[in-house]
């Protein structure tokens, strides 16, 4: 891939293309790598040190969907917390870009100020 930082992009696996990240993220000066739920935890090892990882959680999905994606999410900011790397945890495309790009600019503000 180009050295564009990378954003992970996890989903259920259903993509319909107007809720695809990748064009906003590219937009953004990001690559994003878009996985199944299933494969999150193989492809995260695969990039290093991503910029950001975005769990987009179907705006309809079942309790025990949203649950999945819950304890994933918390696994993943226990395990990316040395890193800094923020996770996120989308109902859609409807925001995540700009909640994605509020994180990293809080962040970046964060690491001038330290």
């Amino acid at each position: 891939m180009n050295g564009m930082p990378k954003v992970l992009v996890v989903d259920n696996g259903e993509r319909a293309p107007e809720s695809a990240l990748s064009a906003e993220l590219a937009g953004m000066g990001y690559a994003s790598v878009t996985a199944p739920f299933e494969t999150a935890d193989d492809v995260l090892a695969l990039i290093p040190s991503p910029a950001a990882v975005v769990l987009q959680m179907p705006r309809q999905a079942a309790w025990a969907e949203r649950r999945r994606f819950l304890d994933l999410a918390r696994r993943l900011r226990r395990n990316l917390a040395d890193s800094g790397t923020p996770v996120i945890i989308t109902g859609g495309v409807t925001g995540a870009a700009t909640m994605l790009q509020n994180e990293l600019s809080e962040r970046a503000v964060a690491a001038l100020d330290g």
